[in-house]
């Protein structure tokens, strides 16, 4: 990879680095960092996938919980999940946002 020319977005600590299809590597480590920073959380659960709330059913399957039965610590990891979220996608530009948002899911 050879260095960029010219970097013209994406260097704010308040808005996350911008990928625009180019040297995914750099904003790949920058990334990182801007969402360790943010929130450690952040970066867990974008390597392990989001927490989502489950119970054991009558058959003893682990099944997901009815939103209804959410408490205050499950819409925290849900919101700590839309944020990581929210902070990938504003990291993207146009034409790759347009190539995953169809994908359900990161893999």
């Amino acid at each position: 990879m050879s260095a960029p020319l010219e970097i013209n977005e994406g260097q704010s600590t308040i808005r996350p680095p911008l990928f625009n299809g180019k040297y995914y590597s750099l904003w790949k480590a920058r990334m990182e960092g801007f969402l360790i920073a943010e929130d450690y959380e952040l970066w867990t659960i974008v390597n392990q996938g989001p927490l989502i709330p489950t119970k054991q059913n009558a058959q003893n399957e682990i099944v997901p919980k009815d939103p209804s039965e959410f408490v205050a610590v499950h819409y925290r990891m849900m919101g700590k999940k839309a944020k990581a979220k929210k902070i990938l996608i504003c990291g993207l530009g146009p034409d790759e946002y347009n190539k995953i948002c169809v994908c359900c899911n990161a893999k």
